[in-house]
Order: structure tokens, then sequence, then C-alpha cells
């Protein structure tokens, strides 16, 4: 890594804060889906922001003053070195900051009035002038008066989180905020194979030589059956390409465990995405063309 860190009273380059935009949207819209707020999200980048400055900033692989990763960071003084003494003693430095969803569902699923004798949800009316304290209403305020319920409700009816049965009254589904069976692993493979995909652009962009295979093809304006039969033969010819690098792989693996050099890992993804695309805006007079892109 470089020791020349950029001024932090100068923007970044429009083209890169366009590209962070454009790549961080999927992610935000995946936490929002799970309950992971601005709050959350902004906490868990701050020890991030701290960590990455800590062990990647370094001048002569030392370690650096607090001042310093204030500096790199943008992270308050304070901030940071109460961030470092949780890393250096193995804390958990993921922020508890609970979302609003998993509040009410905690209170909806462990508390009374709201459990039944055998620990289950209990329905509940939508508004307290029915059901008083047992509705969904005051469920809601008991948690945050700042937020509607009726805003709650609709977005939890969109989410499947509830549902409103014969009565008329709001019933959790008590799975929606339980990870489905392999959530952990498809998390797992999440947050390894994001990693080393924006690694591997990273190191690319940071000028790191040799430079990694980061490339892609990309095409718009296609019909819905074009992609798929694209989307097929990727598949095929994925597959093939992956099972070969897999073979050599672990070909080589006991050779490399009786070598003395510094062990390296690898990853090597295939990957195919489509979308509808968004109709273009056509400025008065003209007509908008459909452009096709190519290789990358």
């Amino acid at each position: 890594m470089s020791d020349a860190v950029a001024s932090t009273s100068s923007r970044p380059p429009r083209a890169f804060v366009r590209a962070l935009s454009h790549a961080l949207r999927p992610l935000v819209k995946l936490m929002l889906s799970r309950g992971v707020t601005f709050t959350f999200a902004s906490e868990l980048l701050k020890s991030l922001f701290v960590e990455v400055a800590d062990r990647d900033f370094r001048i002569d692989d030392k370690p650096p003053t607090d001042s310093r990763v204030s500096l790199v960071s943008g992270v308050h003084r304070k901030e940071v070195s109460r961030l470092r003494q949780a890393m250096e003693s193995g804390e958990e430095t993921i922020p508890a900051v609970v979302s609003l969803g998993a509040q009410v569902v905690a209170r909806w699923m462990g508390a009374p009035p709201y459990i039944s004798r055998t620990g289950a949800p209990l329905p509940l009316a939508r508004f307290a002038s029915d059901g008083g304290d047992l509705s969904f209403e005051a469920l809601v305020a008991q948690v945050n008066r700042d937020i509607r319920p009726r805003v709650v409700l609709d977005e939890w009816l969109r989410l499947g989180v509830v549902h409103i049965d014969e009565d008329g009254r709001v019933r959790l589904n008590v799975g929606a905020f339980v990870p489905t069976k392999g959530f952990d692993e498809m998390s797992f493979y999440l947050g390894h194979n994001l990693h080393d995909h924006a690694a591997a652009a990273a190191h690319n962009l940071l000028g790191g030589q040799p430079p990694f295979m980061e490339r892609s093809v990309h095409y718009d304006g296609l019909g819905a059956d074009t992609i798929a039969k694209l989307a097929e033969q990727a598949n095929t010819l994925g597959m093939q390409a992956l099972v070969a690098v897999n073979k050599n792989a672990l070909a080589s693996t006991k050779r490399a465990r009786a070598e003395t050099s510094q062990l390296q890992r690898m990853t090597f993804g295939i990957y195919f995405y489509a979308e509808n695309m968004v109709p273009p805006a056509t400025e008065p007079g003209s007509l908008a063309k459909k452009k096709a892109k190519g290789s990358k």
C-alpha cells in the first residue's frame, strides 16, 4: 500500500464516486431487506475504516498512531482509540444497533401481553382503538413514536413479515425474520466472493502489478429470449472453466504444502446477471438511441 494519502480536503474523482454509488446500490438493497438500517451500516463502516487505516496504511510497517488513523480515516481520534482497543482485545466491533423491525419483532415474540401461554406471538388488532395495548399500533408506539405504525405495517405486508387474517388482525409470520435454510452459508460466500472481486478491481485501479484478471462482457438492448440463451451458455462455459481450474488447484495442493515458500490463496469466479432496462429519457425533438456495449 502506498504511503501517500489523498488530502482530506480534496474531493474524490466524480467518476470514482459514481462507480462506488453504483456498486453499493445492490448491497444497500440487500441490507434494507434484512433490517440493516443506515445507523447500523454507518457504525459498521466506522469500525472498518479504522481497521483498514490501521492495517493497510502503515509507514515502514509500523503501527500508526491514533492521530494518523484519524487523519487517514476521518474518524474522530477518541473513536479511533476505542475501536482499536476493541480490535486488539478481540472484542466484537460490529455495532449493537438494533433496527426498529427487529425491536418490534423481539417484543412481539418475547414479552407479555403479546405472546400466548405457549410462547407464540398473538394476532394483534390493527388499531389501539380496537385492541388497546394488544394492538399493532400500540406495539410499534412502545418501540418508536416517531414512525407511524401504518407505515411499518404497509412495509411489512409488502415484505411478507406479517399478514392480515380473516378477522382483520395482524399476524406475524414467525419465519420472516429468521434466516432461511442455508442463509449463513450463502452469507459467507457473499462476503468471500464480493470481497475478492472487489479486491481484484481495487488492486487494478490502484495500479497494482501484475494486474488481476477482471473482465466482463456486457450488452444492453437485448431481448428476453436472447438473454435466456446467453445465460445458459454462460452457465455451461462457466462451469467448465470452474471445473478445470478446480482440477488443477486440487492437484497442486499436496505439492504446495511441501513447499517452503510463502503460501497464497486464490479465487476464480464466474457470474451472470440480467435485468430489465430503464427506458432512457428522451429529449424534446430527438429520439433516444439504444446503445450496445462490448467487452471490458
